[in-house]
């Protein structure tokens, strides 16, 4: 097997593809326990495409390297690079519109 990794990440999403909900649910973020994350994150990640938040969460959030993930996904590292500028870019809009309209 070249990619186990890879071949386990489809199994898994093969299997729950049924029982899954069309949004994410991401947990809600304690301010309290961390101070240093964003309270809208997980909100601002449902706003992405599936693939922009699994390339988003494992290269920015779990430091995977892009090759890596771009072999998990099996997708070319430049796809990768596309899902990861939209993502991001779209990450900063979310949360400045939401940073905005917030009162101070």
């Amino acid at each position: 097997m070249e990619n186990p990794a890879g071949y386990l990440y489809r199994v898994g999403r093969s299997r729950t593809r049924r029982i899954r909900r069309r949004t994410p649910m991401l947990p809600e973020v304690n301010v309290s326990r961390m101070p240093e994350v964003e309270p809208q994150l997980p909100a601002a990640l449902t706003a992405l495409s599936e693939r922009q938040r699994v390339a988003v969460i494992l290269v920015h959030g779990l430091g995977w390297t892009q090759r890596e993930v771009a072999e998990l996904l099996g997708i070319s590292r430049t796809t990768l690079q596309n899902h990861l500028e939209r993502g991001t870019d779209r990450l900063r809009q979310v949360l400045l519109r939401h940073a905005l309209e917030v009162p101070r």
